[in-house]
């Protein structure tokens, strides 16, 4: 009988340690999740090397100093397929 109420108390104990750390991972998880929000928030708009920059394609320029579209492949359209 003894040994019964033993698994009964350490199954008890496996599954108190099991919710605490569960618990503390939430933990973390929530203080890393505002570190990274508060982190965001002061990076936006700070970098000076990045003011002005424009994402995607640009185009080159030429030997005469315009800027024209780089030529396409043969036998390819710019349409939808």
């Amino acid at each position: 009988m003894a040994k019964q109420s033993r698994g009964t108390f350490q199954k008890r104990e496996k599954e108190r340690a099991r919710q605490q750390k569960q618990h503390d991972k939430a933990q973390r998880r929530l203080a890393a999740k505002a570190r990274r929000a508060d982190s965001a928030l002061h990076s936006e708009g700070d970098d000076p090397a990045r003011a002005g920059l424009c994402l995607g394609p640009h185009a080159l320029p030429a030997q005469g100093g315009e800027a024209t579209l780089p030529p396409e492949a043969p036998g390819r359209s710019r349409g939808i397929a």
